[in-house]
């Protein structure tokens, strides 16, 4: 049996964009995924213990956010909201950030791209979803609406 792929069939009303149909449809399965692991976190497995990779992520974690280098307006919006932290800066959703005064798109995708380059994303981001990378193109999405699978 091959276990690396998960295919998912997203049906949705016209009225809905595909792109938007399979943000929700990715946000209803990190949810359930969740719940799953809930339903018994006391399993019995194996103990790994901490991988190099997750003390290397718990120290960018802990990096100023003077260390990202953005620019002096997103800098300021993101100081004057309490944020000092890489770790700080990811628990926060995109909608939390653009709740921020003067903190906008362009801030947005600027501090996406940071994080993208050190490998984290945004509180509501799934791990390892690169948004430049799944944006459809006109074509693309003509092609969800009349195709079934």
């Amino acid at each position: 049996t091959d276990f690396d792929k998960l295919i998912a069939d997203v049906e949705t009303k016209p009225a809905m964009r595909p792109r938007d149909a399979m943000a929700s449809a990715g946000k209803t399965l990190v949810e359930l995924f969740g719940l799953a692991r809930e339903l018994n976190i006391d399993a019995e497995g194996i103990d790994m213990g901490p991988s190099p990779t997750d003390t290397a992520f718990a120290a960018d974690l802990a990096l100023p956010i003077e260390q990202l280098e953005l620019t002096v307006r997103s800098y300021n919006c993101l100081k004057r909201e309490g944020i000092h932290t890489v770790g700080e800066l990811v628990a926060r959703s995109e909608a939390d950030l653009l709740d921020i005064r003067n903190f906008g798109t362009k801030s947005i995708d600027e501090v996406k791209a940071k994080l993208a380059d050190m490998g984290m994303g945004f509180k509501d981001s799934p791990p390892g979803f690169d948004p430049t990378a799944a944006a459809l193109g006109d074509a693309d999405a003509s092609f969800l609406e009349t195709e079934q699978y």
